[in-house]
């Protein structure tokens, strides 16, 4: 069956006046419009496609790439309103979708909007929500401190940012633990601090514990081969500095050198820090 809203590997059946005929298994023929379709294509070709359907509920590909797909959240600017909703630019040609009873808020034109992307099993239309917690924190996290996560920047608050965390639920980031620029929309790795009763994720942008400290610490030991086997950062530098070269906090960076210091691979001295022995 295709797999409406994702990305798909569909097999040409037929090639047509109109296009490309692929096998949608279950749910049929999908054509992949004429546009599309490149002279050297010929029946039992595997194309990558995005598949999703019309308003007569006819299935349609694309080679096209959407900003998101079912089972995501983005930040997508709206284009349009109308009476029945509002649409967001998403990549395609057609707009996506947000039907008035799914908006947060009164979505206007020219704003961005964070939206979760589902599939409407009625239409089997493409939509979008700004209702995100219709569809996150719906199972229990199954997280153990440190585990890499997937992070979506939401918003900034009093107490840091909100994340989205691997598409599936609430996370948050704390001021305390930000060392570097973010901003709604961003996505990037993020580790699991701890999971809270109510089911709540406090988040970190760093390791902490042995495997973290050792990234830092292969990092700055790195650096210091590179400069000739002596840098003039130290911990009195400005944490500016040390964020700059390493991308982590003074504090952070202290533990490390402390632990390069005590396995005796570097010594530290006011103008810096010194290679002791060649690592490894």
């Amino acid at each position: 069956m295709a797999d409406i809203g994702r990305i798909n590997k569909l097999v040409v059946k037929h090639i047509v006046a109109d296009g490309a005929l692929l096998d949608g298994g279950g749910d049929g023929d999908v054509l992949l419009p004429g546009k599309y379709v490149s002279k050297r294509c010929r029946a039992g070709d595997r194309l990558q496609v995005f598949i999703y359907a019309d308003r007569g509920k006819r299935l349609l590909a694309t080679l096209k790439t959407p900003f998101a797909q079912v089972g995501q959240v983005a930040r997508l600017q709206v284009v349009a309103t109308s009476a029945a909703g509002a649409y967001l630019a998403w990549g395609l040609d057609h707009d996506l979708f947000v039907p008035d009873r799914e908006q947060q808020v009164p979505m206007e034109k020219g704003t961005f909007e964070v939206v979760f992307v589902f599939l409407d099993e009625r239409t089997r239309r493409v939509t979008a929500s700004s209702r995100l917690d219709r569809f996150l924190g719906l199972s229990p996290p199954e997280y153990g401190g440190n585990d890499v996560v997937d992070l979506f920047i939401c918003e900034q608050t009093k107490l840091g940012y909100t994340a989205v965390v691997d598409n599936a639920h609430w996370g948050i980031i704390y001021q305390n633990e930000v060392f570097q620029e973010m901003r709604p929309g961003q996505k990037l790795k993020g580790y699991i601090q701890s999971v809270r009763p109510d089911h709540k994720i406090d988040l970190r942008l760093q390791q902490t514990g042995t495997q973290g400290l050792d990234t830092v610490a292969n990092s700055i030991l790195q650096t210091i081969t590179d400069r000739g086997g002596r840098l003039t950062v130290s911990d009195k530098s400005p944490p500016e500095e040390i964020y700059a070269l390493f991308g982590v906090s003074k504090k952070r960076f202290k533990k490390a050198v402390g632990a390069l210091y005590k396995r005796r691979l570097v010594t530290l001295s006011a103008g810096g820090i010194r290679l002791s022995k060649k690592p490894g």
